[in-house]
């Protein structure tokens, strides 16, 4: 399908939460545990605290900022290893208070004596919706809420119970805006890669698979030359006025076709931005060397757009059966 001859389509997406489950120690954990709690093991953190674009900004947000974090109670919401608990104790924090709910809290624990910086910062194992704090009212959030896609397997409803029960009147939440954007792509190639060939495995045919794998929403990096029509805004979040239920929403999008060529998938990114620093940061999943890997990288809805409109791909953004932010498909309309 040749990208001037354009489709109407619809993008559907939902929110889930984990159930609560009580989480053994870390040094206890056996390789069944690590399956129900993948974030208890070092490797995702490891991945994380690797991606230098992502954690330098917060940290930049915070260094840079020390004005605002000197003598302030902070509170990390979903603090992992506790990376950003000591970036705010350094920034000049009286209090700092993290909660992680999985099993790596054990670790975050030693890691947080290790640099002594106990005398700050206290990690809380638990859910953020279940735990008590040891103060009534906290001067900053922060937070690496973000999933793929933005929403998909975020932490922002947690983020938003955070900041409704805990921030002061005149708080700060770091970072505090969000953007996110949509985007055509021709990859026949890719597409090869992974529909077309259940057509032919060893010898036979699987194609019945083909329906299913096409449905489903792929992480993966998009070379910037693949792009075929222009970016369109989804979704703006501010972080301090938006409340869960704006998060079931509808977004119309048209995307003007830039070259004659075949549209084979439509592509999310987004941008962060922590506003209130005195000098604007933040990071972007859109340019090479700004996050992660070079190129766009996101849930790729990787499906043939089937219908004509002139010059322009049309369709909605619509929420899914089970709420907001999870990504579940592309479908025909």
């Amino acid at each position: 399908m040749a990208a001037a001859e354009a489709a109407n389509c619809i993008m559907e997406v939902s929110c889930g939460q984990a159930e609560s489950s009580e989480k053994p120690n870390a040094e206890d954990m056996t390789s069944k545990d690590y399956y129900f709690d993948s974030y208890a093991h070092f490797g995702i953190h490891e991945e994380m605290l690797k991606d230098e674009v992502r954690t330098l900004t917060y940290r930049n947000s915070m260094f840079h900022n020390r004005h605002l974090f000197k003598d302030k109670v902070v509170l990390d919401v979903g603090s992992g290893t506790g990376i950003l608990c000591m970036f705010a104790a350094k920034a000049g924090a009286r209090k700092v208070i993290g909660i992680e709910c999985s099993s790596i809290s054990d670790y975050a624990v030693k890691i947080v004596k290790a640099n002594k910086l106990d005398h700050v910062v206290t990690i809380i194992k638990g859910k953020v919706e279940e735990v008590e704090l040891p103060v009534e009212k906290v001067d900053i959030i922060i937070s690496e809420w973000m999933g793929y896609c933005l929403f998909y397997e975020s932490m922002l409803n947690t983020v938003l119970y955070a900041r409704d029960k805990w921030l002061a009147p005149d708080g700060l939440i770091f970072p505090d805006r969000a953007t996110l954007y949509v985007t055509a792509i021709e990859d026949r190639q890719y597409k090869d890669y992974k529909i077309h060939w259940w057509e032919n495995v060893y010898g036979f045919d699987m194609s019945c698979i083909k329906d299913v794998a096409i449905k489903e929403p792929l992480v993966d990096v998009v070379d910037p030359k693949q792009l075929v029509t222009n970016a369109c805004l989804i979704k703006e979040v501010d972080i301090y006025t938006v409340k869960v239920e704006d998060l079931t929403f509808t977004s119309p999008f048209c995307l003007q076709v830039k070259r004659n060529d075949y549209v084979h998938a439509l592509v999310a990114y987004f941008n962060i931005e922590f506003t209130r620093c005195h000098k604007r940061t933040g990071f972007s999943t859109t340019r090479p060397g700004l996050h992660h890997r070079p190129g766009l990288q996101g849930p790729a809805v990787r499906a043939v757009l089937l219908h004509r409109l002139p010059d322009a791909l049309r369709g909605a953004l619509l929420p899914g059966p089970a709420g907001p932010a999870r990504t579940q498909g592309l479908r025909h309309s």
